[in-house]
């Protein structure tokens, strides 16, 4: 099922499946609600309420001039699951929805039951991967995205493929030679080139960039410091290309309830379309 609802201020798009708990998921860049495909009725057929939005500025949903922070979109998230009528809800996120997640559960801790973060490292964590030059070379096109407009122009543009140059040089190799590969490539193109959907998506890495050293930035991060007390679950390819491992390992510190750190053999940096089952199997047995 589809719908449209209002949460902080915005129209949030959403995709819905299932009668049970709610399992709210989150999705990255450069994607929206169809990245979770195969775990809407996988969570469906196992007694969740599974429900994913498109994020402010993507798909759908509310394309508004400002509002692409992390605090913002994690008060976006949390303002959905009150309009669906939940107190809390286990949620998923993945790549850009699982930096909105790590953050919802430091922000918002009664709204975040439990925690899955996939493809991700902790928010500061992230930040003190930078001194590491493999990774700062993984994230170089963050420093391109900062440009005004040409991002924008790059990614709409018929005559370029940048959605396929990104999904490609990210995924692991096993799913760019599928049949699936092709429709997410096609889909994802498509939704790139929605109007002002190129615009909400760089203004996440606009103000991931331009906040390291500006005062909301640095307010972000040190909110960030608290300890997230939901148990939380990560899942990590081992060929993740843009989030390294080792980058993400550590997140455990910062999480004082349950922790697991799982890896996924061979997987690159979009588990719950290149390795389904196993992430429907880590989510719904977590969820529980």
């Amino acid at each position: 099922m589809h719908r449209d609802t209002s949460a902080n201020g915005v129209r949030l798009h959403l995709a819905e499946a299932g009668e049970g708990p709610l399992v709210l998921l989150l999705h990255g860049f450069p994607q929206y609600w169809w990245t979770w495909r195969a775990q809407l009725p996988a969570l469906a057929d196992a007694g969740f309420r599974a429900v994913a939005p498109d994020l402010r500025g993507y798909g759908a949903s509310d394309k508004p001039p400002r509002g692409y922070d992390l605090p913002t979109a994690a008060s976006d998230a949390a303002a959905l699951v009150r309009a669906l009528g939940e107190r809390d809800a286990v949620v998923v996120g993945h790549d850009w929805g699982a930096l909105v997640a790590w953050t919802m559960a430091a922000l918002h801790p009664r709204s975040v039951r439990r925690l899955v973060v996939v493809s991700m490292a902790h928010p500061r964590l992230l930040r003190a991967g930078l001194a590491d030059r493999a990774q700062r070379r993984a994230l170089r096109h963050v420093l391109g995205f900062q440009v005004p407009r040409w991002p924008e122009h790059r990614l709409t543009r018929a005559d370029d493929d940048p959605v396929a140059e990104y999904l490609r040089r990210w995924a692991g190799p096993a799913w760019t030679q599928t049949a699936d590969f092709a429709e997410a490539v096609r889909r994802y193109r498509s939704a790139a080139r929605i109007p002002q959907a190129a615009y909400g998506s760089m203004e996440y890495f606009r103000w991931a960039g331009r906040s390291q050293l500006r005062p909301d930035g640095l307010r972000y991060a040190r909110r960030m410091a608290s300890p997230v007390t939901a148990p939380t679950l990560q899942l990590h390819g081992t060929a993740d290309p843009l989030v390294l491992p080792r980058t993400a390992r550590g997140s455990g510190r910062y999480v004082a309830g349950a922790y697991a750190w799982r890896e996924l053999p061979g997987t690159g940096h979009f588990p719950p379309e290149e390795t389904p089952a196993e992430v429907n199997d880590a989510i719904t047995t977590w969820a529980k």
